[in-house]
């Protein structure tokens, strides 16, 4: 169907909408649809994680997937308002690279990247998509490349020597 990305909050957890997809099974009586959404999760302080859901309506969808996505949440180490360092994520054909920005530029970003790095709380980023545009690969990129973040004093702690 569409990429939408609608934000709501809920017990301080953020969630936004990536995807809803439509699906239509042909029955006796002509089709009968059912709709999976896919929402990312996050608490708008470092912690992020992305739900799926499926259901006959797209409320319970939405909801299935943010139940889905708040049993998963993960930490990601931040620098302040952005990222340590530059990183590139790989899902699938999906390959993100996110760049650390100095305060005040904001989110550079489509709306998938976007509605991740949002909800976890990073308001000064570039980013750019290479591969696929399909947002479920995108977003599952992304976070991936945000959990192989690490700060400088957790890699001078890693290897036993000072940067």
């Amino acid at each position: 169907m569409s990429s939408t990305t609608n934000e709501s909050t809920q017990g301080g957890l953020v969630d936004k909408v990536v995807k809803i997809k439509r699906c239509a099974a042909v029955v006796k009586g002509g089709r009968r649809f059912s709709f999976a959404a896919m929402v990312v999760v996050g608490d708008g302080n470092g912690r992020i994680a992305w739900g799926y859901g499926k259901a006959n309506e797209v409320p319970p969808a939405v909801d299935k997937a943010v139940k889905d996505g708040s049993q998963k949440l993960k930490q990601v180490q931040l620098n302040g308002t952005t990222i340590p360092h530059e990183i590139t994520g790989h899902f699938g054909s999906a390959r993100v690279v996110l760049v650390p920005a100095s305060p005040g530029t904001g989110v550079i970003a489509g709306a998938a990247v976007r509605a991740v790095c949002e909800a976890c709380g990073i308001h000064d980023i570039l980013t750019k998509s290479f591969g696929t545009s399909n947002p479920t690969n995108v977003v599952k990129a992304t976070i991936d490349a945000l959990l192989h973040l690490r700060t400088q004093t957790e890699i001078e702690r890693l290897r036993g020597v000072s940067l």
